[in-house]
């Protein structure tokens, strides 16, 4: 007869060690485009690629539990664009690069998932062997990669917290500020992404915008328009309309008290597609409004809302 203690024990050690696998927050597919390297060999970022996903995918977060049908779903695109270089030439092992992250969570009761983030950032230089390990370390400067790559697993987390409670992200947040803070000044000049630079269009604005309290009405927004809003529309699709009408009357609060705020375009970004999706079928009413709001808030796509939505 089998001993069954023993196979009691390394089942509860074969759980042991997959149980941990569904608890992690990503689920990402990463891709490395090295189409524009004309010198350094391709075949070196293969493994990148690989640690990148890693990274993401095999690094637990936070202290919750996901559900593997919970995962954050993403797409990061690194792009290489070349090779560093500085007054006296190429700079060994050092590239220059460009990350597309556009990351969605799973709306309940339904498959579909919908747009938390869709974001392009082209100012990444970063130094990279074949094989290195990509370690990150809360609180300490590593390298800008890792500092890179952690960032926006926290700008990420905070935007799914968000989602699901009011300012349930904060922590996050401060995890991204704190990230930020211990950029050394060598990396942190004007164009690396760190920077507090005019265009307020980089790293540095985006956690600035997220925990501002000026920002506190996308915030909302953020949460209702989710949890209140989209959740709800498996069950009710005309009352979860409804609050995701109410609650984008908040952009313009964001837009009177912080004009030309980076968090109000990376809702935007993220959200005009949908927006217009969700009030093609709607009452005259929350269609006007809804137009009205998104041109005020948007002024660059005004034709865009009026012709998509009142169709």
């Amino acid at each position: 007869m089998p001993n069954l203690q023993k196979y009691g024990v390394l089942l509860a050690l074969v759980l042991g060690l997959v149980a941990p696998l569904s608890a992690q927050e990503f689920n990402f597919k990463v891709i490395v485009n090295v189409q524009k390297l004309t010198s350094a060999d391709p075949a070196i970022f293969n493994n990148l690629k690989q640690s990148i996903t890693e990274f993401f995918n095999s690094t637990k977060w936070t202290n919750d539990v996901f559900e593997t049908d919970e995962r954050i779903q993403g797409n990061i695109l690194l792009t290489i664009t070349g090779e560093a270089a500085s007054k006296d030439g190429i700079i060994p092992n050092t590239y220059d690069a460009e990350l597309a992250v556009s990351v969605s969570r799973p709306v309940y009761g339904s498959s579909e998932y919908t747009p938390l983030i869709n974001h392009f950032d082209k100012n990444i230089r970063f130094f990279y062997e074949q094989f290195q390990p990509i370690q990150f370390t809360r609180n300490t400067f590593n390298d800008n990669l890792s500092a890179t790559l952690g960032f926006y697993a926290f700008i990420i987390l905070g935007l799914d917290y968000d989602s699901f409670s009011l300012n349930g992200g904060d922590p996050f947040y401060q995890s991204a500020q704190n990230v930020l803070s211990t950029v050394p000044s060598s990396w942190n000049g004007d164009g690396s992404g760190w920077d507090v630079s005019s265009n307020r269009r980089n790293r540095y604005w985006m956690v600035e915008n997220l925990l501002s309290p000026r920002m506190r009405p996308l915030r909302e927004v953020i949460y209702t328009y989710h949890r209140l809003g989209l959740d709800v529309m498996s069950s009710n699709v005309g009352k979860g309309r409804a609050v995701i009408a109410k609650t984008l009357e908040n952009l313009r609060k964001v837009s009177a008290a912080y004009p030309n705020s980076f968090g109000l375009q990376i809702f935007i970004n993220s959200k005009g597609r949908e927006i217009k999706d969700i009030f093609k079928v709607a009452t005259a009413e929350e269609k006007e409004n809804v137009v009205d709001i998104m041109s005020t808030v948007d002024p660059a796509n005004s034709g865009n809302y009026r012709s998509e939505i009142r169709q």
